[in-house]
């Protein structure tokens, strides 16, 4: 994974989750959606949490299962502090400070999540992603990506960016918050088109594909492992 998004990442963590909710239209089902669609037949089941970042995916699954034991992987050291911040003395929460696509997952989990880190992914690298975490589901798991996509064509893909620096803008967000979030999402940026990944994710193996919620370039992918 570039290494600029390590160092953008490490240089953003303080505050990181105070302006998620301003950087993301929509932020309260963005996020509601993914929870609720992040199920398991367990009430303890096993979550992996890939580009997790400060933890906030993961706290909304541990509100719903509790019980459950997650496994928190990111490549900043900043963020994954601020993790550790808001799951100190959970002992049922682990951290590995590593690049995803590159840690050989050495276990099966009921349930894998991510948010907004996969599209930062070179295109070839997210359908090879979406193959391992296929393999290292459990049968009946499911994958939930929280995530940014392309327009389906430049025309569309230049509208979603107009209207979200407008939302951002119409925010209290400080210039300098604002203009470092633009720069990450010009310089990291990888987005892919919706299409493309449902694609992908179908021929990885998974069944009931489907992309449950969408606002512009913001999009909640479900997908799950056959029984």
């Amino acid at each position: 994974m570039d290494h600029r998004i390590k160092e953008k990442f490490n240089a953003g963590a303080q505050g990181y989750d105070g302006q998620r909710c301003k950087l993301i239209p929509g932020y309260d089902d963005f996020y509601g959606i993914a929870t609720r669609l992040a199920t398991s037949q367990t009430i303890s089941p096993k979550v992996l949490d890939l580009g997790a970042g400060t933890g906030l995916m993961s706290a909304y699954v541990m509100e719903k299962y509790p019980q459950g034991t997650f496994t928190l992987v990111d490549l900043s050291e900043g963020m994954l502090n601020q993790a550790k911040q808001r799951f100190d003395g959970n002992s049922n929460v682990q951290f590995l400070l590593a690049d995803y696509t590159e840690l050989p997952f050495e276990d099966h989990f009921d349930i894998i999540v991510s948010s907004l880190s996969i599209h930062h992914l070179e295109h070839d690298k997210k359908q090879h992603l979406f193959s391992k975490i296929f393999a290292h589901l459990r049968q009946g798991g499911v994958f939930i990506n929280a995530d940014q996509v392309e327009g389906p064509t430049s025309i569309m893909d230049s509208l979603y960016k107009q209207q979200w620096e407008q939302d951002v803008r119409s925010t209290d967000l400080s210039l300098e918050a604002i203009e470092a979030s633009i720069d990450r999402r010009v310089t990291l940026d990888r987005n892919a088109p919706l299409g493309s990944q449902l694609s992908w994710l179908l021929q990885a193996g998974f069944i009931d594909v489907d992309c449950v919620y969408k606002s512009y370039g913001f999009a909640v992918f479900y997908a799950k492992k056959p029984e």
